[in-house]
């Protein structure tokens, strides 16, 4: 047996070699603690300064919804008759008159535009800042008469600029306002009475080319008077619909020709 007395030379030796690997990592880990304590990425010039200062941002979660400088949307509606004190438009014979409707009716567009996010503009039929005018679009909103024409005169229309720069992206718009407002309204479209006061509208002169541009009568206020006088709101929600499906590039039927 050996004496207990003595030391064993080969366990010293790795005694001594595990305690200089300790000493060595504490060393590392302590000289690592102090430089990143100090660090900067403005330590480093160029790209691998930016590369180690996105590394040490934190970032957001994957379902974290990021900020955005992209501004918003602007859209023109124009009230027909608002502000036109010599031309409030169609007039029925119990006083209730197509200025009116039409500001109901385009002051809930606005509203339900802007609640999701978009920037408008309502504007008066000969507002200045028409002139010029640029936006995503422009859309005109009016009723149309309260007189006893027949049985047929029910109904909406869509009339295009023929002044924008893009014909095709214009003609899209008024396709999109044929295709859904149709479609929420359930009203029937009268092609072959788009009239040359709608083509040639006033304000797709004045306001700028890039700009695309319709106008749309509601109704009649005469046979579809429960639609537009009593139930504005779902007025405004058919040409909301054919607003957003112009911005947001959706399909839509093309308007048919008389």
């Amino acid at each position: 047996m050996a004496d207990p007395t003595f030391s064993n030379p080969s366990r010293s030796k790795r005694g001594t070699s595990t305690g200089r690997i300790l000493q060595t990592t504490f060393s590392v880990a302590f000289l690592l603690a102090t430089l990143f304590t100090g660090f900067s990425p403005k330590m480093f010039s160029g790209d691998f300064g930016s590369i180690i200062a996105s590394i040490l941002t934190p970032q957001p979660d994957s379902g974290e919804i990021v900020p955005t400088t992209q501004k918003p949307v602007r859209i023109g509606i124009v009230s027909g008759h608002w502000g036109n004190g010599s031309d409030p438009g169609a007039v029925c014979p119990d006083g209730t008159n197509e200025h009116d409707i039409n500001l109901a009716i385009a002051s809930l567009v606005r509203q339900k535009l802007e609640a999701r996010g978009y920037d408008i503009d309502l504007l008066q039929e000969f507002d200045p800042r028409l002139d010029g005018y640029q936006a995503a679009l422009l859309l005109s909103i009016h009723s149309d008469t309260c007189d006893v024409i027949d049985a047929q005169a029910t109904g909406f229309k869509v009339a295009s600029s023929t002044y924008s720069h893009d014909q095709n992206l214009t003609d899209r718009l008024s396709a999109c306002l044929y295709d859904r407002y149709g479609n929420v309204t359930g009203l029937t479209y009268r092609a072959g009475n788009v009239t040359v006061n709608m083509t040639d509208y006033h304000a797709f002169r004045a306001i700028d080319p890039s700009t695309p541009a319709a106008i749309i009568e509601t109704g009649f206020l005469y046979l579809d008077r429960s639609l537009l006088v009593d139930n504005p709101d779902l007025v405004a929600d058919g040409i909301v619909a054919g607003v957003l499906c112009f911005v947001r590039s959706e399909s839509a039927q093309p308007v048919p020709t008389p």
